[in-house]
């Protein structure tokens, strides 16, 4: 597991607005150009409406960086509690999302807040992703 993406993740998680839930995520996103961009999920009295600390992440990286290496994944970590004794990946939209701005190749880091983790390939996670281009 890629430990600064952790770190950064299990530190923003702590952030998390989760009232409802009370299931606080952090998500922590490395670009090509050694960028790090974290976020944490927002929910709010409008359930759905909320949205994921993988959107999140994805987010603020859209908005710090124009087209480019700026904006291609090459690692992720998402930190959570277990749920049903089990690791928390990402939801199937933000698998979808995360796969527009990654390949099938990279690592997404799952982890509960002790450290404890697995690693996954984005085309484990996603293997018939949508793409407007064939770019894979």
């Amino acid at each position: 597991m890629d430990r600064e993406l952790f770190e950064r993740a299990a530190a923003v998680r702590r952030h998390a607005h989760a009232p409802y839930s009370r299931f606080q995520v952090g998500a922590a996103v490395r670009t090509a150009a050694g960028t790090v961009h974290v976020g944490a999920n927002v929910e709010n009295a409008s359930y759905p409406e909320g949205w994921c600390a993988e959107t999140s992440a994805l987010a603020a990286m859209v908005a710090a960086a124009p087209p480019g290496p700026g904006r291609q994944i090459t690692a992720v970590c998402v930190v959570a509690d277990r749920v049903g004794g089990r690791l928390t990946t990402p939801c199937g939209g933000c698998r979808q999302r995360i796969a527009e701005f990654s390949r099938p190749e990279t690592p997404v880091y799952v982890a509960e807040p002790s450290g404890e983790s697995r690693t996954f390939l984005m085309k484990e996670l996603l293997p018939a992703a949508f793409a407007l281009e064939e770019t894979r």
